[in-house]
């Protein structure tokens, strides 16, 4: 069996950290290549290495000394060195860093965390250390081109049986570092488990794998043992955030299966996340509960709407003239809705209003805000008889007012709309309703 393994930066902030990440590899030979993200917060009020790399170049960028910043970079990567006596030199390193920092883009600058890090990672488990852009090929426009990766892989595992490998950043086509989203560690390691056809990506965060609500809203919710791709990327849209949700894409034809794991609890059984999960019929209802704020409606009435061309379609084109993607479009006979993220038409709403009016002359168009999402996900909703009328009735029970409702055409997943101020009351109510 080949095991890709990626370690998040919350498994990598301390020497301590260090520790349980090479008793993990240690105890399973199949865990051969490691993939690492910069060294996280070691505690609440410590600050991520990343974004004092990002905070580094918002004083270079308002002229504000950027050194003392600098210092606790140092001084954590010098500590993690120090407490586990590694030889790796990178002081050296670092001082060339501090020195060319004002002259790097800022995608090189960031990068440097998970660089830095893997270092020492490497040098902690005796594996060799691989840099990300010798084999994360991507292209100018942020994709990834697989064939070149693949290519790197194999001149690399010519000379090495395993190794640790920094995540989020790779090299495009003229040699530049290009880092990607937040979280894209999680997306190298699934990129290294597709080139390399591995039996099993596993990632290792400070969690024990997906729960089925926000713990922070429900008390002690239920851990999710198996889910598929399509449940996950539903769950990580809406606000689940494990794993990112665009690590999938890149394993999902492949059908490797994901283990979520938890670092500081390795006899935890985890979230286990498949392509498939056969035969399920006696399996719950719902896989999970997840919702976002932050989003407004605008609903648009004409009469003998069904009948006429273009409503729809002139709506769209106001919202694509300005940018605007749309989260969800329900639709009736005379009306339909589009809802939107409020921070994506906060400066411009009124201007958006003023043309949908001129262009598709509605009878009416109102605007409901603030506005919260929740997605109800699950495999076998679809195979079941009331599972509509069991949500309904439970938000009906807690005087939820629903404002929006949509269902995918997989059945998977219904997506209701609340007022802000009953979102957690929601949350809380399905939950009770769905998990028994």
């Amino acid at each position: 069996m080949l095991k890709i393994t990626k370690f998040g930066g919350s498994s990598c902030a301390s020497a301590e950290q260090f520790r349980k990440v090479r008793a993990i590899i240690e105890s399973d030979p199949s865990r051969r290549f490691v993939v690492v993200s910069a060294a996280g917060r070691k505690t609440k009020k410590d600050n991520k290495i990343t974004d004092l790399l990002y905070l580094c170049r918002a004083h270079v960028d308002y002229h504000v000394d950027y050194h003392p910043v600098f210092e606790i970079i140092r001084a954590r990567f010098l500590e993690i060195k120090a407490e586990l006596g590694l030889s790796t030199p990178i002081e050296a390193d670092l001082d060339v860093l501090c020195e060319k920092l004002p002259d790097l883009s800022v995608d090189e600058l960031v990068s440097r965390g998970e660089y830095f890090t893997a270092r020492l990672m490497a040098d902690f488990l005796g594996f060799p250390f691989v840099d990300a852009t010798d084999v994360i090929a991507m292209e100018f426009d942020g994709s990834f081109n697989f064939e070149k990766t693949s290519e790197n892989l194999k001149a690399v595992l010519k000379e090495h049986d395993c190794f640790v490998m920094p995540g989020f950043y790779g090299k495009t086509p003229d040699g530049a570092v290009r880092v990607m989203t937040r979280g894209g560690s999680d997306i190298s390691g699934s990129i290294l488990a597709r080139c390399l056809k591995a039996d099993m990506y596993e990632n290792w965060t400070d969690v024990s794998g997906f729960l089925m609500a926000d713990p922070r809203i429900v008390e002690n919710p239920r851990n999710i043992e198996r889910i598929t791709y399509e449940e996950l990327r539903e769950l990580s849209y809406m606000g689940a955030s494990v794993l990112h949700e665009d690590a999938i894409f890149p394993i999902r034809e492949y059908n490797i299966p994901i283990h979520v794991l938890n670092t500081n609890r390795p006899q935890d059984p985890g979230t286990l996340v498949l392509a498939k999960i056969e035969n399920d019929e006696n399996g719950p209802l719902i896989t999970g509960i997840a919702g976002k704020k932050g989003f407004l409606s605008i609903e648009i009435f004409k009469r003998n709407m069904s009948n006429m061309v273009g409503v729809v379609s002139g709506t769209l084109d106001v919202l694509r003239k300005y940018g605007v993607s749309i989260e969800h479009l329900p639709s009736g006979i005379d009306s339909f809705n589009v809802v939107l993220g409020r921070r994506d038409v906060e400066h411009n709403l009124y201007d958006i209003l003023a043309e949908v009016k001129e262009k598709v002359s509605p009878d009416s168009i109102r605007v409901t805000e603030p506005l919260a999402l929740i997605a109800v996900v699950g495999r076998n909703m679809n195979a079941r008889v009331g599972s509509s009328g069991k949500l309904f009735t439970a938000l009906g029970a807690a005087g939820v007012n629903i404002r929006m409702i949509s269902q995918g055409s997989s059945e998977i997943d219904i997506i209701v709309g609340v007022s802000e101020p009953d979102f957690d009351k929601a949350v809380r109510a399905l939950y009770d309703t769905f998990a028994q």
